[in-house]
């Protein structure tokens, strides 16, 4: 196959306080020992509180920078070099947020009762038990919890957790918000949205509520909101892969969470059979990653659970290997915080580091990570990973929330050791490669059968080549350069 792709650079996710400690620090981070790695970063929610239920994702203010972490005009100034992308949590505020106390407090005598999304405003005329299992959630139970809102007691929605409080997007109070929140990213120089939750974001009586017709026209007109001021959207989404390719035609950029298990399956099995078809048929405007702040999910590569019938892009049997291999690779650590195991919002993901899925094992890390840079898309690259993180146990039993095994928090010292590892500096040096070498905006190519997998990039007589041999978990990658001499990285085992 063949297909062009503008040049993209890769981009780094990190938590600010997490990876520096505040956004200035991150900055430095990028400018410093980085420099030349990254064309931008994601930096995950540094509002107010960055350290709320869920690490963020539950803005008490999302128009405010934690001053803890910095300000807008350290996000304008680590904007002015670097494309900086930042989460629009489209689907819900805090529990805490002023305004929804307000409305505790007050109920429908607030002024800001329309804000938020009650069950009797989905289903006016009342609600069957039909309905009710009718509507899709990332956990088990219903998304819906009790609350006494003034005088009254009502069924508020909560998709996530019962702290995570649903915004009526259809409402104008909902649409204010929203456009608040558009105003103060693009004002900082944020060019880059990424809508989270958004698949859940619109609920429309008698359907399952996630990635209806009704939400598709929702996503449409957020991102032209979105580009209207200036910026590109990407939406996060953890669905079947035909959902993906469907989405993808409507926005800027799609995630590629297919690719992640893709990866380990191939590691794992030494077959890249499922990967190659997937490069055949996945959307080119994707943003391509191996891990995030959230587990590595399967529900990706699985059968449809909205749509039975509707087989992935592995099977259920080689999906319910590929969980207990990572159990398996990770010395039975990812399931201590997978699933029941742990305090978290979904089951279908497993949570643990890339390092650690694979076995801790370097020369298959680094070809994971060659896979990646050499796929079509923007890569990202989270922090922990970009360091070869190990899962943080002691964080995970401190806390009992299971994302938190790869959500460490580094000091000075550990950044420092991290990057002078040979692993590190080798990953740092692929990513220059990406971002630097011209033939990543050229043709892109891919053969190979069996447990190899050939990947090249060519721009005239620019080119680079990624070469996998899947059955031992080796690589080579070799290179051009500009006076036409040739290159090469060897990923091998010892």
């Amino acid at each position: 196959m063949t297909s062009t792709t503008p040049r993209t650079g890769p981009q780094l996710i990190a938590y600010a306080d997490r990876l520096g400690g505040s956004v200035a620090q991150v900055a430095a981070l990028l400018r410093g020992p980085l420099a030349g790695a990254f064309d931008g970063v994601h930096l995950l929610p540094f509002f107010t509180p960055f350290d709320g239920a869920d690490a963020g994702f539950d803005p008490v203010d999302h128009t405010q920078v934690d001053p803890r972490l910095g300000t807008w005009t350290d996000v304008a100034d680590l904007a002015s070099d670097h494309a900086v992308m930042a989460d629009m949590i489209v689907n819900h505020v805090s529990a805490d947020s002023p305004l929804f106390r307000d409305v505790v407090a007050r109920g429908d005598a607030s002024e800001h009762a329309g804000l938020f999304l009650t069950l009797d405003r989905v289903f006016p005329d009342g609600v069957s038990e039909e309905d009710l299992c009718r509507i899709y959630r990332p956990r088990p139970g219903l998304p819906l919890t009790p609350m006494t809102l003034g005088d009254r007691k009502r069924l508020v929605w909560t998709t996530f957790t019962p702290q995570q409080i649903d915004i009526d997007v259809d409402s104008p109070a909902g649409q204010a918000y929203l456009d608040s929140v558009l105003d103060a990213l693009t004002g900082a120089g944020v060019s880059l949205i990424r809508l989270d939750a958004v698949g859940y974001g619109v609920k429309t009586a008698g359907t399952s509520c996630f990635m209806t017709p009704d939400t598709y026209a929702f996503i449409d007109a957020l991102t032209a909101a979105a580009q209207a001021r200036g910026a590109r959207v990407l939406v996060e989404i953890h669905s079947h892969f035909h959902r993906q390719i469907d989405i993808a035609s409507r926005v800027d950029m799609v995630y590629d969470f297919a690719l992640p298990p893709l990866v380990l399956h191939t590691l794992y099995t030494g077959d890249t059979a499922a990967l190659r078809r997937w490069l055949e048929i996945r959307p080119r405007n994707a943003v391509t990653v191996l891990d995030t702040h959230d587990g590595i999910g399967v529900v990706d590569v699985g059968p449809d659970q909205i749509e039975p019938g509707r087989e992935g892009l592995l099977s259920r049997e080689a999906v319910d290997a590929l969980v207990e291999r990572i159990h398996t690779e990770s010395a039975g650590q990812s399931r201590q915080a997978t699933g029941w195991a742990a305090s978290n919002v979904d089951v279908y993901q497993v949570n643990c580091t890339f390092f650690d899925a694979l076995g801790r094992d370097r020369a298959r890390y680094l070809t994971a990570r060659a896979l990646q840079l050499f796929v079509p898309g923007i890569p990202q690259i989270y922090y922990v990973g970009l360091l070869a993180g190990t899962n943080d146990m002691d964080l995970l039993a401190r806390t009992g929330v299971g994302r938190d095994i790869n959500r460490h928090y580094y000091t000075d010292t550990e950044v420092d050791e991290a990057l002078a590892d040979p692993l590190t500096a080798t990953l740092v040096d692929l990513l220059r490669l990406r971002r630097e070498h011209p033939a990543f905006s050229g043709d892109f190519t891919v053969s190979g059968e069996g447990p190899d997998l050939v990947m090249t990039w060519r721009l005239g007589e620019r080119w680079a080549q990624l070469g996998v041999d899947a059955a031992h978990g080796t690589s080579v990658v070799e290179w051009n350069q500009e006076d036409g001499s040739v290159k090469t990285c060897a990923v091998t085992r010892g």
